[in-house]
């Protein structure tokens, strides 16, 4: 199991979340659909929260950002309850694999203007070759 956790403050992202190019490299199209049906007070809490998920799912996969992993490769989308959904893509989900996690869990909170996210990679069932679709 691994465990990756980050904490940042809510308007620590500043003027980045209003530059196109930032929100692009840093955000998948769903994401970025669901922040712009928000407020922009809500908007940019959301976005805040996500990138501390992404920055703690990173850490689970081992790689930060570089590597050829952009955060944009984690993309964290909501269940049905609201509660965030981790979507690996491109390198990131390779080097999930290559790690042998199987499932990536995530939790975000926001309090009195902080945002922590911890994220824990389970390991994927014993005998499974991630490389090798199931006999």
């Amino acid at each position: 199991m691994w465990i990756g956790i980050d904490v940042m403050t809510e308007d620590e992202l500043g003027d980045l979340l209003g530059r196109p190019w930032f929100r692009r490299y840093v955000y998948d199209a769903d994401e970025l659909a669901l922040a712009d049906s928000f407020g922009a007070e809500r908007a940019r809490e959301f976005l805040t929260g996500r990138f501390a998920g992404k920055e703690a799912a990173l850490k689970v996969i081992g790689t930060g950002v570089g590597a050829g992993v952009t955060p944009r490769q984690v993309a964290i989308l909501r269940a049905d309850d609201g509660a965030p959904v981790v979507r690996l893509s491109g390198t990131a989900a390779r080097r999930a694999r290559e790690r042998g996690i199987g499932a990536l869990n995530l939790s975000i909170t926001h309090k009195k203007g902080f945002v922590v996210a911890a994220a824990i990679g389970v390991p994927a069932p014993c005998g499974h070759h991630p490389d090798r679709p199931d006999d």
